[in-house]
Parts: structure tokens; C-alpha cells; sequence
């Protein structure tokens, strides 16, 4: 975990680069607000307010910002909510009334075996809208495709681009839609489509360095969309594999017993199961993707359980 200040983003900026499970979250410290882009899974909320608070010093947090509701993304929320009394929460309006009633059964929290703490909101992030952060006016756009209801955030004055997991480096989000049936990798072509019409010099992606490469980074992206289109059942897989390695980076150990009742709780899991590998039982499935993960030392099996590597 790092904290970077990329030559050419703007000034009163501060990207928190966090490993794995957490996304990274984006500091703007104005003169008037100070305001926080996405805020990690819970089990780094910890790590999240440390954070938070050795870049604002007595400074209260004034506002979060989610670009999507993934409990990478949302997970710091309630957290961060109960640190400072009248913090306000902007997330985009596509799961608002999810969140109100905190529907855990339609919410992505639950299917994918996941935890996210219940958090209120106070503001929405509607496409074709601009939100100020820093005193700068930020274009928030629609980015479906990964997530339905994802925006990403852009800057047309430093041309600094907010990317989620609609860019990264090396690739993109998994396309959950898709895999629910929800045909989707149109929309991560036209996702990819809009952000290079809005020519960003820099990118500061959910996950990984910030880059200035943005023309490599879109050819890989739509290299990987072009082999996922043509072989959705990959997609399936890789799917599933993040999924696992997910579970076992939150836990870090965990037994055998433990492990089978969480594989057959995610109904992500099953859903992606039914649709894809109908011909084969899912414990064989997931037996196999564990023996993939160990194989290339990302997991170990011992006698007792499972540990992350």
C-alpha cells in the first residue's frame, strides 16, 4: 500500500494505492471540502481511516464518493460514516433504492459471498452531471459494462480521468452482467469507446498504478474484450477464479467445511455454474480453479483447510 502523487494530476489530489480486496481511493483536499473517491472493502477500513487521517489531520472528511456499489469500492463507508458525524455519501442512482432499504438479497453484497456494512446516502452521481472536488468541476459519465450502474469521474482541465474498474492498466473488471445473462460486453467496448474520445492523459484506475499510457492501456483492454467475446466460457471461469481468490484473500486461512459452505452460499457462484458448466459439478469446477490458484502459488491446501499465498 502506497500513497503517490503522479507528475501532472492535480495539485490538491492524493491517491491512496491499496492492495488487493480494497480498491484505491482518490484524497481531494479543497479549501472548502475535502472529499474521498471510493473507500475499500471493510476488513481494510482500519487501514482506510489511518489513511484518511494522516493526509487531513484535524480536517474532518466532508464527503464520500462511490463509483460503483462493489464492496471493494463501498466497504469503507460505513466506517468512515461513523468517524465523522455529517459526512455526506454521493453514490450512482442506479441501486439508490437498494441501498435505502438495504435490500441485501439484490444488492451484489450476499451473491458474491461477500460483506458490506449498511451505509445511508445523502446525494447521487448522475451521468451528465459535474460534481466539485478539490474546487474543480468534475464530469461524472455513465461506464456500464462491469458494473450497470458504474460512472467514472473526469477532469477536463488536468484531463485526469477517475477509471474504476471500467480501465485498468492491464484490463478491466470482470463483466458481471454478463455472466447473469445480462449481455454486457457492448457496453464495455462503448465504455472504453467513451473514455478514449475524452482523451485523458491520466488515469487513476480502481486498482493499480496510475498511468499515462492510455492508448496501450485501451488497445490491452479491447485485446481482452475481443478473447472474452469470443469465449465468454473463459470469462466464466476467470469469473469464478476471482471470486475464490477474493474469499481467500479476506480470510487468509479457512477450513475445509468452512470453505464448502461459503461456495454453496455465493449464488454468484451458482448462477455462473448453471449457465456455463451445466456438464460439470460444481465442487469438481471449483475443485479444479483451486488446483489452478495453488498451482500457480496464489493458494495452499493443507489438511486442514485452505490458506491464501
Amino acid at each position: 500500500m502506497s500513497r503517490q502523487a503522479a507528475a501532472g494530476l492535480p495539485a490538491n489530489l492524493v491517491v491512496f494505492e491499496r492492495g488487493w480486496l480494497s480498491s484505491n481511493n482518490i484524497l481531494f483536499i479543497g479549501a472548502d471540502e475535502t472529499a474521498l473517491v471510493d473507500t475499500g472493502y471493510v476488513t481494510h477500513a482500519g487501514q482506510t481511516l489511518a489513511l484518511v487521517e494522516s493526509a487531513l489531520g484535524t480536517r474532518p472528511l466532508d464527503r464520500v464518493l462511490n463509483t460503483h456499489l462493489h464492496s471493494d469500492h463501498c466497504g469503507g463507508n460505513a466506517a468512515l460514516q461513523q468517524r465523522y458525524a455529517g459526512l455526506r455519501t454521493d453514490i450512482p442512482p442506479g441501486e439508490a433504492a437498494l441501498v435505502e432499504r438495504w435490500d441485501e438479497s439484490k444488492l451484489s453484497f450476499l451473491a458474491t459471498g461477500q460483506i458490506c456494512p449498511p451505509f445511508r446516502f445523502s446525494g447521487l452521481l448522475r451521468p451528465g452531471a459535474e460534481c466539485m472536488l478539490g474546487g474543480t468541476p468534475w464530469q461524472v459519465h455513465g461506464a456500464p459494462g462491469h458494473d450497470p450502474h458504474s460512472i467514472i469521474l473526469f477532469d477536463p482541465a488536468s484531463r485526469t480521468l477517475i477509471s474504476a474498474d471500467a480501465l485498468w492498466e492491464n484490463g478491466f473488471g470482470v463483466a458481471f452482467p454478463e455472466l447473469a445473462g445480462e449481455p454486457s460486453f457492448d457496453d464495455v467496448a462503448a465504455t472504453l469507446d467513451r473514455i478514449e474520445a475524452l482523451a485523458p492523459l491520466h488515469v487513476i484506475p480502481g486498482h493499480g498504478r496510475v498511468f499515462d499510457d492510455v492508448a496501450s492501456a485501451l488497445a490491452v483492454a479491447r485485446r481482452r474484450l475481443d478473447g472474452l467475446q469470443r469465449d465468454p466460457v473463459k470469462h466464466a471461469r476467470h469469473a469464478i477464479k476471482v471470486l475464490m481468490k477474493f474469499k481467500l484473500l479476506e480470510v487468509q486461512s479457512i477450513a475445509f467445511g468452512d470453505w464448502e459452505a461459503w461456495l454453496q452460499s455465493a449464488a454468484y457462484l451458482g448462477m455462473i455454474h448453471s449457465r456455463f458448466f451445466a456438464g460439470v459439478e460444481l465442487r469438481q469446477l471449483t475443485d479444479d480453479i483451486l488446483a489452478e490458484l495453488a498451482g500457480a502459488g496464489a493458494a495452499e491446501i493443507h489438511a486442514s483447510g485452505i490458506r491464501n499465498i
